[in-house]
């Protein structure tokens, strides 16, 4: 990232990441979300991220990282930033990580016990 010279410090600038987290949790769907980081991120960065979110369920099944790097494409290095987050980070990948794996959870039950419900054809 480019460094950038502001006058903004500190309060400022908490202030101004403050503002981008009540952003991003206006965003009601994923067709929202697209289009706000699409707008506000490059491609390469949106990249980025979608490389780091998509190697934490498999470090979290504790796939070894080689085979998730063949497997994904993303390198061993950010796999290990991944990893190494999970562990020591502020939390922030495991708690969203477990809260969709338990929406999905309760949907997939959701979904298997209206088909149990439904009379045979």
């Amino acid at each position: 990232m480019k460094a950038r010279h502001t006058h903004a410090h500190g309060a400022e600038n908490e202030e101004s990441e403050h503002r981008l987290y009540e952003a991003i949790l206006a965003l009601r769907n994923p067709e929202e979300a697209k289009k706000f980081f699409e707008d506000l991120c490059t491609p390469t960065e949106r990249l980025a991220m979608a490389d780091r979110w998509r190697v934490v369920e498999p470090i979290q099944q504790g796939i070894p990282y080689r085979s998730i790097a063949e497997d994904t494409g993303v390198s061993v290095t950010t796999i290990g930033r991944v990893a190494r987050c999970l562990m020591l980070g502020q939390g922030g990948y495991n708690l969203i990580y477990k809260r969709i794996k338990r929406k999905n959870h309760v949907k997939s039950k959701t979904k298997n016990s209206t088909a149990e419900k439904r009379p045979p054809e």
